[in-house]
């Protein structure tokens, strides 16, 4: 339930299918990268990696990702399926290790990941409706991402 209760991973995923949806040609490019690269990192998670940084870059990733989305920034396809991939390998480390020791890390991945897809989905739908408002909305759409990522530190 995570991906739907958790604030942090929820902005994140809707903010990665908003940025698609308002900037990129290969809408799904950015989507599927981080679906992907979520796996990648919940499995080094669920084997026991386990890295100091982990809740900074996830804060640093809604920063980041509420910037792209307020700023409606483009970039080339391949680098920003790159960003958002770097910083899914942080968001599915951390998942993976709150798995791991359990007796099957699989069906809660298998849930995650379905979560994730449908978030990113939703994401696509609202960025393809804010198409036709006015700019200010979509900045206000990534501000909000943006300040959810300094919400622990309120």
């Amino acid at each position: 339930m995570h991906p739907l209760t958790g604030m942090d991973h929820m902005a994140a995923m809707l903010a990665v299918g908003l940025w698609s949806a308002m900037t990129a040609r290969r809408v799904w490019l950015a989507p599927i990268s981080f679906a992907g690269m979520l796996m990648v990192g919940a499995l080094l998670g669920l084997g026991g990696l386990q890295l100091s940084g982990v809740e900074p870059m996830i804060a640093a990733s809604l920063l980041v990702l509420g910037l792209l989305v307020a700023t409606q920034a483009q970039l080339p396809s391949l680098l920003a399926a790159g960003v958002v991939g770097v910083f899914a390998v942080f968001h599915g480390i951390a998942h993976g290790t709150e798995l791991a020791g359990g007796s099957n890390g699989w069906a809660p991945l298998v849930g995650m990941l379905v979560a994730t897809l449908g978030l990113h989905l939703a994401g696509v739908a609202m960025g393809l409706a804010l198409r036709s408002y006015p700019a200010w909305m979509r900045r206000v759409a990534g501000g909000l991402v943006a300040v959810v990522a300094v919400l622990p530190v309120l």
